[in-house]
């Protein structure tokens, strides 16, 4: 090996520069990758910068609501007075025995229909039937005496003219003569008396109506007074309710006016419409301690739906509101600034509208003013609304879910 120290010098100088060189590029290489790790660095957050400040100008899309709605509809509004009140027969009878007897036979079945004088029961006359021939007799025995009376009341008066007798003896005589008439006049009322109970042997309904269950049998043994039987009208039947005084004015001037005031009969949680009759009168004072006055209606009752002792809700008509725009009471929301509603506008968002409320009968509300028929107000899911809102409606079908045009009440 050469140990030239000069050739180790040319030797080295020549790896040195090879070195350099590879390490020269490796350096180079490794700025370029630093570079463009930079690069892409800065685009990233250029991008990331970009983007949100384009997420701040652009508002979130707001989500769609789905809703209920109804076109509210022109029409009349009819307003009711509604109350409790119990169903009241116009007549109820007991029917007692007159006189006293045996039973012999029972003419009605229990719960059926009879009509006014119609035999019930008959009760034995044969008891009456002797008494009669017994006063007919006696009639006939007096009817004689008071014949014979007034033939000598006549001989005695000629008598008297000619002188024969005195006066006191024709006085005696036209005495005997008036108490012969006054016994045939008892006599005639004793048969009259008896032809009366003759008659009360035959029970018969004093009315029309229905016959209760019975309170003797065949064959009992009744004393004149005894309770037999209870009839109790019910075609036509009437319901006594009452109403508040600040109301009987209003009233008053309807039955004045001569108009016929009508009152429904409803059940007792107001889903079905039993009967529908009129008012007939009202009581002549008012109730202190309640401050009501009493009202009768009466119903025809031919289908038997009002039953005695029945407690129902009358609906008394006040008055009734005319060509008025009708919304379903859901859709009215009531705060401490007034009554709104939401409407439905054709690009699918609600608009918030305060409105005049007029009157509220149970599911609809007469609007005065802030909406038109034909518009469309939403009736469910308005709690989740706010102005301008996104909205998915679904028409309700319910009695204002058609436009006015085509469903006007009528009345």
């Amino acid at each position: 090996m050469d140990d030239n120290p000069v050739t180790k010098s040319r030797l080295a100088s020549q790896f040195t520069g090879v070195d350099g060189r590879q390490q020269r590029t490796v350096n180079s290489n490794n700025r370029w990758w630093l570079w463009l790790a930079m690069i892409c660095a800065f685009g990233i957050g250029l991008y990331v910068w970009v983007a949100r400040g384009t997420a701040a100008k652009v508002p979130p899309a707001m989500p769609v609501v789905p809703v209920s709605a109804t076109y509210a509809k022109e029409g009349n509004l009819d307003i009711y007075l509604s109350q409790i009140g119990t169903v009241t027969p116009f007549a109820t009878v007991t029917v007692r025995s007159r006189v006293a007897g045996q039973i012999l036979s029972i003419d009605f079945k229990e719960g059926s229909l009879v009509e006014t004088n119609e035999l019930l029961l008959t009760i034995d006359p044969r008891p009456y039937q002797a008494q009669l021939v017994q006063y007919e007799g006696q009639l006939a025995r007096d009817k004689a005496t008071l014949a014979n009376a007034r033939i000598t009341l006549g001989r005695y008066r000629v008598l008297f003219d000619q002188g024969v007798i005195a006066g006191q003896d024709l006085d005696n005589q036209r005495a005997l003569y008036d108490q012969a008439r006054g016994t045939i006049e008892n006599d005639q009322g004793l048969i009259d008396g008896v032809k009366v109970n003759l008659a009360y042997c035959r029970v018969v309904s004093p009315i029309k109506g229905r016959i209760g269950l019975r309170q003797i049998d065949l064959g009992n043994y009744v004393q004149a007074n005894d309770a037999l039987v209870v009839i109790t009208q019910l075609q036509p039947i009437s319901v006594i309710f009452s109403v508040p005084e600040d109301d009987i004015s209003e009233i008053v001037e309807d039955m004045r006016s001569g108009r016929q005031v009508s009152v429904q009969a409803w059940n007792r949680d107001l889903s079905r419409q039993v009967a529908t009759g009129f008012l007939l009168t009202l009581d002549n004072e008012i109730d202190q301690t309640t401050g009501t006055v009493k009202l009768r209606a009466q119903f025809a009752n031919d289908d038997d739906a009002l039953f005695p002792n029945q407690f129902v809700n009358a609906r008394l008509l006040l008055r009734t509101l005319r060509d008025k725009v009708l919304v379903p009471t859901a859709a009215v929301q009531r705060t401490e600034h007034g009554a709104n509603v939401y409407v439905v506008q054709s690009n699918q968002t609600v608009v918030r509208r305060p409105v005049v409320v007029g009157a509220t009968l149970a599911d609809s509300t007469a609007i005065e003013k802030g909406v038109q028929a034909g518009e469309a107000v939403v009736t469910d899911g308005l709690d989740k609304l706010q102005p301008g809102s996104k909205v998915a409606v679904r028409i309700d079908s319910g009695s204002l879910g058609v436009p006015a045009e085509s469903s006007a009440s009528q009345n």
